[in-house]
């Protein structure tokens, strides 16, 4: 199976996943690949994203799948050169590779979350939220397919730590389920701000850092 990994960083994390599935197959197109198509009535391009990331989420590990008619022989290389000259500011192809791994095989994530304080961290803050998440149960609301749904989101977070980046910064870091069950990191930064109103952060921003398999190894 061809794959790519790519970033999608600065002004080009506004971009839906909808449009980056278009963007993709422009630039495949603009850089003289043939992506193989599905037969029918309506052939769709045989390319896809392992993960959907939300819009506003910084990734430097982004997965891509697809398939070429007529250019077995190009490198990976070329490939990779071919995108990368179509690609606008903050998408970028890393690297084009053969996998033999199934993105089901992609179990958890590595994230950051940065909460950012206009008027600076409040005392205590810090272990506030250390305590939330070490909490047997946290209930978060989450948007479903049919409507609103609860869910616990303290079993899907694991190697969490809280960090001070400055006087008016905290870092978090964990890994987190990605897939049957999934947990978006916004549903931490929505327990900080349901919970602890105190901690409540002026601004955040994910970062998504890693994509894991199930036996903890790095996704490729």
């Amino acid at each position: 199976m061809r794959r790519i990994l790519f970033e999608k960083t600065g002004n080009a994390v506004y971009i839906s996943h909808l449009d980056l599935m278009r963007l993709f197959q422009r630039a495949f197109k603009r850089g003289g690949l043939n992506l193989k198509h599905t037969q029918g009535f309506s052939p769709r391009a045989m390319v896809s994203i392992a993960l959907p990331l939300s819009v506003g989420v910084e990734s430097r590990c982004e997965i891509l799948d697809y398939e070429l008619v007529g250019q077995e022989k190009l490198t990976c290389e070329e490939i990779r050169e071919r995108l990368n000259r179509t690609m606008p500011a903050g998408v970028r192809v890393v690297e084009v590779y053969d996998s033999p791994r199934k993105p089901r095989d992609l179990t958890h994530l590595d994230v950051s979350i940065r909460l950012e304080y206009d008027n600076g961290v409040s005392e205590g803050c810090i272990d506030a939220i250390r305590e939330l998440f070490a909490r047997e149960s946290v209930i978060v609301t989450k948007r479903g397919k049919n409507g609103p749904v609860d869910q616990d989101i303290i079993p899907m977070i694991f190697d969490l730590n809280i960090t001070a980046i400055s006087d008016r910064e905290l870092e978090l870091t964990a890994r987190v389920c990605a897939q049957n069950p999934s947990l978006n990191p916004q549903q931490m930064v929505t327990a900080i701000e349901t919970y602890l109103p105190e901690c409540r952060p002026d601004f955040s921003r994910i970062f998504r850092r890693e994509v894991i398999a199930a036996d903890g190894s790095i996704f490729r």
